[in-house]
């Protein structure tokens, strides 16, 4: 018994491990070309191959010893459990019966038979008012064109609505059956967790006695002897920089704790980082280290970098050490999100790996200060910054042939719209303007994303989690998610680490979630109940996704806040000055006096307020009512800033409608001044009024004063 108890565990761990040479490829999938080394090359290939091969024996030899009884323990309850799995699945296609049923149905009532009725409508109209037989002929034809689809929706549905009725005869069966699979889920999960706890590694997971001989064994396995020769082979100093690597036990760990260098690139990822330490005398402050890191892990590729179509100087990648420096600038000069400081440094590789030059980076964040500072200061985490989409990126792709080649990808997008994926990509691009962690949430035919917040990280603008995957390593989003759930139990999540190292010492596949469809190997399924265990001992949370309504949508169902301000007798003074000229501030509107949805009140990085006007919405007229101190002609301009083009403002005076037409620029999201257009105003009291037109689709602008100039 005890023979066949041994073998079957090595037949199911050898089937675990089968497939490790194509998950170390897959992590290098896309590294550049393999290096031809020299002579000299592949002397140092052998050496760093003969420090492997020892690190790995090293390793083995200080790893406790497993009950080989335990372990099978632990095979048998992951089968029962993957079992179970699969049960319930089925259980849930089962009641899937009834829910395709009832969309069938729906779809032969509704769109079939009700639209066939709307055609038969409208054709009997136009029967009636026929003036030729042609036309009578031609109405005719359609009429029994949609009768006969008429007749053959019915029959659709009484087809559909039996079979839906078959299958509700089996709802009560197909319920218990899914509360049974349930059930019995829970419970082989529970004694899964329970049989690898039952394994008594406790101590070698909470342990840092190995972590430098694991990480070092890690970064050199995804390296591999050869890519580490590869670089180093160019002479004294790249051969240098990876001897400082591989003896920096700190440093190491610290790579493989934020997933390494991207795509196996150690060397250059090294020769990043020391080009950042050398370029910045303030990178040991604070959380700049980290950020340092970050930079040179995900910038060990070359990452391309997206420039405006017009100009054909710019750099083709981004340069890495600018990249560190530019937002090393924006964190010293407060213009990141306050929670920047405290996020970790596999955290900021999801900040610094944007396409976008780091210019726009900078435009991206005043162009929110100077039009929706209320997306900055927003408490609701769920919707910082990334709230732009939704007040201001049309869905749709008509005015995408406007981009303009002299403006950027981001600003193309906020002047002309998009579907899911432009959308998707600004609302990346502006969180990581801002310092805010985020990655692409693809789903089937959808775009979306997905993004740090204090309470965890959220979907925006698709599904829930489970509903689509991701581009890192952990692919599937539920496996993503629990990654970052983990993450922020703080050190003990280095258990999860220290498992994960040692299947890589074994040489086992790396499976980094439940999700995926390689089985994991021992120490891999170790880590992944650690980690679930982990997750449940801190309670997380799973955040529900936002925006969904909006995804492919112009305009959101739900209730949008808004921000309360506090208006001052400042805020609303009307001045004039010794030469006669009147400011008025924007925000001292007498029609509407508060934010309205339309017409918004807020506060401005110019100091005081400023007025919004939304891009959704029905019309709206906005006045102010103020004194002149003498009749006349004056000269009406605004300190205004637009994402997009073709707007204009129509200025009626005392009643009389339309005198004035005042264009509003497009800024691109800074502030500007527009042309002057003449009014005539009486002296004393006078009401100005102003209403808002677009060519095309509606947009929204910004104002934060009016200043009407005496003409002489």
């Amino acid at each position: 018994m005890k023979r066949q108890t041994i073998t079957r565990i090595g037949v199911l761990m050898i089937a675990m491990v089968i497939t490790t040479p194509d998950a170390w490829a897959r992590k290098k999938k896309k590294s550049a070309p393999k290096i031809e080394l020299t002579q000299a090359g592949q002397q140092l290939a052998n050496q760093y191959a003969a420090t492997l091969r020892t690190l790995e024996k090293n390793i083995k030899s200080s790893l406790p010893h497993v009950n080989p009884r335990k372990k099978a323990a632990v095979i048998k309850a992951r089968e029962i459990e993957v079992a179970a799995t699969k049960a319930l699945k089925q259980a849930q296609k089962n009641m899937g019966e009834i829910a395709r049923g009832k969309g069938l149905v729906k779809h032969a009532k509704g769109k079939w038979i009700g639209g066939a009725n709307k055609g038969i409508q409208a054709t009997q109209a136009k029967l009636k008012s026929a003036q030729s037989a042609a036309e009578r002929e031609a109405a005719q034809a359609e009429l029994a064109q949609w009768e006969k689809n008429k007749k053959a929706g019915e029959a659709a549905l009484k087809e559909r609505q039996a079979i839906l009725d078959k299958a509700l005869k089996n709802k009560t069966k197909y319920e218990k059956a899914i509360q049974q699979a349930k059930d019995a889920l829970a419970k082989a999960k529970a004694s899964t967790l329970q049989s690898v706890k039952d394994l008594g590694l406790q101590s070698t997971l909470t342990s840092d006695k190995l972590d430098a001989k694991l990480a070092k064994y890690v970064v050199m396995k995804e390296a591999t002897p050869h890519g580490l020769a590869g670089f180093a082979q160019h002479g004294d100093a790249h051969r240098k920089l990876i001897d400082k690597m591989l003896s920096t036990d700190d440093l190491l760990v610290q790579m493989a704790v934020a997933d390494g260098a991207k795509n196996g690139q150690y060397g250059r990822a090294m020769q990043i980082y020391m080009d950042i330490w050398k370029a910045s005398d303030k990178v040991a402050e604070g959380p700049l280290p980290k950020l340092a890191l970050a930079v040179a892990l995900e910038h060990a590729s070359p990452r391309k970098q997206r420039n405006a179509v017009a100009d054909t100087q710019a750099p083709a990648t981004v340069d890495p050490v600018q990249r560190y420096l530019h937002f090393e600038k924006a964190f010293l000069d407060g213009e990141l999100d306050p929670a920047f400081a405290k996020l970790s440094a596999w955290d900021y590789r999801m900040v610094v790996d944007g396409e976008e030059p780091d210019e726009i980076l900078a435009w991206g964040r005043e162009m929110l200060r100077n039009y929706r500072p209320d997306h900055i200061s927003t408490k609701d985490y769920r919707w910082r910054y990334v709230a732009l989409v939704r007040s201001d990126i049309r869905y749709g792709s008509q005015d995408n042939k406007h981009d303009k080649p002299e403006l950027q990808f981001f600003q193309n997008i906020l002047m002309n719209g998009g579907i899911c994926g432009r959308r998707a990509f600004i609302g990346r691009f502006i969180l990581r303007a801002f310092g805010i962690p985020v990655t692409a949430r693809p789903q089937p035919g959808h775009a979306a994303l997905a993004h740090w917040t204090p309470k965890g990280w959220v979907v925006c603008l698709g599904g829930g989690w489970g509903a689509g995957y991701t581009k890192t390593q952990y692919k599937d989003d539920l496996d993503f998610l629990a990654n970052t759930q983990a993450r922020t139990a703080g050190k003990s999540f280095m258990q999860v680490k220290r498992a994960q190292w040692i299947g890589d010492v074994a040489g086992e596949p790396r499976v980094f979630g439940f999700q995926s469809k390689t089985p994991p190997g021992f120490w891999y399924a170790v880590s992944l109940y650690t980690q679930k265990s982990m997750i449940e001992a801190i309670n997380a949370k799973t955040l529900a996704a936002v925006g969904e309504d909006i995804g492919e949508a112009n305009v959101t169902k739900e209730k949008v806040e808004i921000t309360k301000v506090t208006m001052t007798a400042k805020d609303r003074q009307v001045s004039v000055d010794d030469k006669g000229t009147i400011i008025i501030p924007a925000a001292a509107t007498t029609k509407p006096t508060k934010s309205n949805g339309k017409v918004i009140l807020m506060d401005s990085y110019l100091g005081g307020k400023q007025l919004h006007f939304g891009r959704n919405g029905g019309k709206q007229t906005f006045e102010y009512t103020i004194e002149a101190p003498a009749a006349g002609k004056y000269a009406l301009t605004a300190k205004v800033v637009t994402p997009s083009w073709k707007q204009h403002l129509v200025v009626s005076v005392n009643g009389n409608e339309g005198v004035a037409n005042m264009e509003l620029p497009h800024t691109v999201g800074m502030w500007e001044v527009t042309q002057p257009v003449e009014i005539t105003l009486s002296q004393g009291e006078n009401v100005l009024n102003f209403s808002h037109e677009t060519d095309g689709y509606a947009k929204g602008f910004s104002i934060k004063t009016f200043t009407l100039t005496p003409v002489k």
